[in-house]
């Protein structure tokens, strides 16, 4: 069997046969690694993670795990589609190509606003970790700062963009690294957290055991559990822009999920060996606790840089990802042509001037706003990470039935398991969705996010027209293999 090779040019071809502007690939291997580690690792685990093991105890644990491999198989489901096509609408595009023109609609703009809403709260969240330090300071100073900070960034090469995010995401990895290593010494040397109580892994099981709300609270906490994996499909994304995308997806997609699973795993067994679960309420940081034990007296100060790091990385990722989907949804014509305006630098500078207002507005709305109505507009985020998964897998498994129905060139990066893996994947995302309308707590999520779909199919019949209602061509990276002539 001979082997030939194609590449087709960079962009994507419409249905019109027009070509849109080229984006400027300045990411490599180091950057795209990162770039995705660095997304789903924020705030959330230094301070959100408590909420999760109130639910469920040690069998978080358990919901990680859960988590994690229905994540590995959305990111390979997301790999191979990357691969075929490296586009910078990522999977918008290939709903739209694969399910529909209306399916890369919802899925394109769910996310965008999946990531102005968590910038917003990252925006908002850095003005309070400031505050640590310049408590005299208005607030508005430090949302105005990091707004033109990461706009700034963001205009420049895609490179400069990919170097922040590298560096960002080291602090962020070496402060849980730390803190395993740290939680560890503790507990070999005998340090106790709580009256009474002995450090050690059998506090995993000696506090009711090592499910001790039941199969309903390891549920529960499932549904918290997905979302804190929520922007690793950014990785998807960089692609468009990936100086060699047939290398560095497949290796990034393969590292970054045995990565994320070791800090979030590794954590959750080191916190709760250390602290009884009973006792982790969420009033601090168990970041904070495990640095003071190990005699760091600046543990608050050490933790505050990270979490500020964490939220700028945060910030920074999710207007890289919203203004490149602006980008693929200008091309797919579902969007204001504008947006598909690309400076000297091969940047589409116009999303991020957009996503820069948005971040003003939804910051001064999150300050003026009661609370509660904000946690509602959030929790649209909840119900748009497993959306999104969703849309995710659904256009690959359409691609996989077009590759076998039209005898298509068999992908270079496929996913292991097949159909077996994906089915069940999906099936996990449906029930955690039926689990987010279940539980009181959570079925705001449920309920907005229908009623944003609801919106959307409006915005979409009134506003979408011409080569927006069809599906695109998107151009096709695939190896072509030859069968030897008989």
């Amino acid at each position: 069997m001979r082997r030939t090779t194609t590449v087709p040019p960079a962009g994507r071809s419409s249905d019109t046969g027009e070509r849109g502007p080229a984006l400027s690939r300045g990411l490599n291997m180091r950057h795209i690694q990162f770039i995705a580690l660095g997304s789903a690792i924020g705030t959330g685990l230094f301070y959100g993670s408590a909420t999760a093991i109130q639910k469920a105890g040690p069998a978080v644990i358990l919901a990680y795990l859960l988590a994690g491999a229905a994540v590995y198989m959305v990111m390979r489901a997301l790999g191979e589609m990357a691969v075929r096509h490296p586009v910078p609408g990522s999977f918008g595009q290939y709903a739209a190509r694969y399910l529909g023109p209306f399916a890369g609609f919802v899925t394109g703009w769910t996310f965008v606003f999946e990531m102005i809403v968590v910038a917003i709260a990252d925006v908002t969240a850095f003005g309070v970790y400031m505050g640590f330090w310049f408590p005299d300071t208005p607030r508005w100073v430090w949302v105005s700062a990091v707004i033109l900070f990461i706009a700034a960034i963001n205009t420049r090469n895609v490179k400069i963009f990919g170097e922040l995010e590298f560096w960002l995401t080291i602090v962020k990895v070496g402060a849980i690294l730390a803190m395993i290593a740290g939680g560890i010494v503790l507990m070999v040397i005998g340090v106790s957290f709580a009256p009474g109580e002995s450090a050690g892994v059998d506090n995993l099981v000696t506090h009711g055991g090592f499910m001790p709300t039941g199969v309903a609270g390891l549920l529960a906490a499932l549904a918290v559990v997905v979302f804190a994996f929520g922007g690793i499909e950014t990785i998807g994304i960089t692609a468009g822009e990936a100086g060699d995308p047939k290398r560095s997806i497949p290796r990034a997609v393969n590292a970054v999920p045995a990565r994320i699973l070791l800090f979030y795993v590794g954590t959750m067994v080191v916190i709760m060996s250390l602290v009884p679960w009973t006792q982790i309420t969420g009033e601090a940081s168990p970041f904070v606790q495990i640095f003071s034990a190990l005699g760091i007296p600046a543990a608050p100060t050490i933790l505050n840089i990270v979490v500020i790091v964490a939220a700028i990385s945060a910030i920074n990722a999710d207007t890289f990802g919203a203004g490149r989907m602006l980008f693929g949804l200008a091309e797919q014509g579902q969007a204001p042509r504008a947006f598909m305006k690309v400076s000297r630098n091969g940047v589409p500078w116009l999303t991020v001037v957009v996503m820069a207002v948005a971040l003003a507005i939804g910051a001064i709305l999150n300050a003026v706003i009661p609370e509660d109505v904000f946690l509602i507009i959030a929790s649209i985020a909840t119900f748009a990470t497993v959306f999104v998964w969703l849309m995710i897998l659904l256009s690959h498994i359409a691609m996989r039935r077009e590759i076998k129905q039209k005898n298509r060139p068999e992908s270079e990066f496929r996913v292991p398991l097949w159909p077996v893996a994906s089915w069940a994947a999906t099936g996990m995302l449906i029930a955690v969705t039926v689990l987010l309308a279940w539980f009181p707590d959570t079925r705001v999520a449920f309920v907005v996010g229908a009623v944003w779909l609801v919106l959307l199919a409006v915005g979409y019949a009134l506003f979408v027209k011409g080569h927006g209602r069809r599906r695109p061509e998107l151009d096709d990276h695939t190896a072509l293999i030859e069968l030897p002539r008989q």
